[in-house]
């Protein structure tokens, strides 16, 4: 006897009418035409079953902030930066705590199940970084959450940065995080790309750089960073995020950029929706779009990840942790709209950054764990289009959020009907919306 049965499925890699076996936490079974009972089964009705949604960056300790002390009204990054300067004294950690549960709780609702979030650790009283660890351990039995010790102001720029960030460190942040970029010379940013790998190395942690996020092309610190994994036998475990100075590089320089990355085992995260926001500020007329180089960095066997970055903070004014709408305004930047590049685009918000954040069990397999989002969309490309509802979001074997299928009721005259976005259903049931049982909140 199973604890759960999802029928009929679609997985993402393309294989149809297939049976997914749970019990307890566990994936036990994945096959068509499951012979087993169970105490619970779920129609997927010709839907796709997902594993999670994973966010490789992001910034919790700012979001849900927006227009705290004051709004962004130039829209830039060094305004952003400035204003988070501006916000940090006013900081409790009673409202961090609060405003980072309510997203954890938007996140679930939206099958987003592990995120990598940056924390500043320039204050001395590291108070973020406190208030995140105590997150970390209340989201614990719904969410993974790993955290990046990050110098938002520089960590040689900033006077006790480098101090702040071990102490974080000890307290138990996961990621050694920089921002070569943001230091006063291009030395010293190459400096702190080597300071941040060897303090790395000598902890056995990963590494996580906002690096090169700038316009201008002669930002290239990522280069440092490749060469600092290699040395340091950090290749897999050093991940660089935005990139966005590549946007403008030479194509020269990039081709001989690419195989010393590759060679480094870096991975890259673009933000495609903060990229495009924030680049270009000073373009007239061509604007540069900003976002990294995603099909020639997965053409060079570079894992890629899309991260959200920022919600409702100094730095972007939208947001709704909804991984599609980043993935969809990846696909439509990047130009990645051939049927197979919309399927990475897909690996781009979930099996590509839980392989960044080394997730273990993380998948539609058996042994895994029972970590799964039922999307009303038939495969990965129509999931992205339609921004799909989550109709359930499992974890450990249990439902914890479901979403009524979405659906709109035209009142036309003489032909009243019902809309269906998808382009071709024949092949597909509706969806069997029975009532899962309502399971208690998770938060403690």
């Amino acid at each position: 006897m199973l604890d759960l049965i999802l029928r009929h499925a679609v997985l993402p890699d393309g294989r149809r009418d297939i049976d997914v076996g749970v019990r307890a936490d566990r994936i036990v079974a994945v096959e068509p035409g499951l012979k087993a009972a169970a105490c619970d089964e779920i129609d997927c009705a010709g839907q796709l079953l997902a594993p999670p949604f994973v966010d490789a960056h992001f910034h919790m300790d700012a979001t849900l902030s927006y227009g705290m002390p004051r709004v962004n009204r130039s829209g830039t990054l060094l305004e952003g930066i400035q204003l988070w300067s501006e916000l940090k004294p006013q900081l409790t950690q009673d409202a961090l705590v609060e405003r980072a549960l309510r997203y954890c709780d938007w996140a679930v609702a939206k099958g987003l199940l592990a995120i990598r979030s940056h924390v500043d650790v320039c204050d001395p009283r590291l108070l973020a970084v406190e208030a995140l660890l105590h997150v970390r351990e209340r989201v614990k039995p719904y969410l993974d959450l790993q955290l990046v010790a990050f110098p938002q102001d520089g960590v040689l720029r900033t006077p006790g940065a480098l101090d702040n960030l071990k102490r974080a460190l000890d307290l138990g942040v996961d990621v050694v995080g920089g921002i070569p970029h943001f230091e006063r010379t291009m030395q010293d940013g190459a400096e702190s790309v080597r300071l941040l790998c060897e303090l790395a190395a000598e902890r056995g942690l990963p590494v996580d750089m906002h690096c090169d996020e700038t316009d201008d092309p002669a930002s290239r610190h990522v280069e440092t960073l490749a060469d600092c994994a290699r040395r340091l036998g950090l290749q897999g475990r050093v991940a660089a995020s935005h990139l966005t100075s590549m946007h403008s590089m030479d194509n020269d320089y990039v081709a001989k950029l690419l195989p010393l990355m590759a060679e480094g085992g870096l991975a890259a995260i673009a933000n495609p929706l903060i990229n495009i926001t924030l680049q270009g500020r000073r373009d007239t007329y061509p604007k540069r779009r900003g976002m990294t180089r995603v099909p020639e960095l997965l053409a060079a066997g570079i894992p890629v990840a899309f991260g959200q970055d920022c919600v409702l903070d100094p730095w972007y004014a939208g947001g709704s942790a909804d991984l599609l709408e980043v993935a969809h305004m990846g696909l439509h930047v990047a130009q990645m709209t051939a049927q197979d590049a919309m399927r990475q685009c897909f690996a781009c918000v979930t099996e590509i950054p839980a392989r960044i954040l080394g997730l273990p069990g993380y998948g539609i397999a058996p042994g895994n764990r029972a970590d799964l989002v039922l999307l009303q969309a038939r495969d990965p490309a129509e999931a992205i289009r339609l921004r799909a509802t989550r109709l359930a979001v499992i974890r450990g074997g249990r439902t914890i959020a479901r979403t009524p299928p979405a659906t709109a009721r035209l009142q036309l005259s003489g032909r009243p009907q019902t809309v269906d976005w998808t382009l071709d259903r024949a092949d597909a049931a509706p969806v069997n919306t029975t009532e899962v049982p309502p399971c208690p909140h998770s938060r403690p």
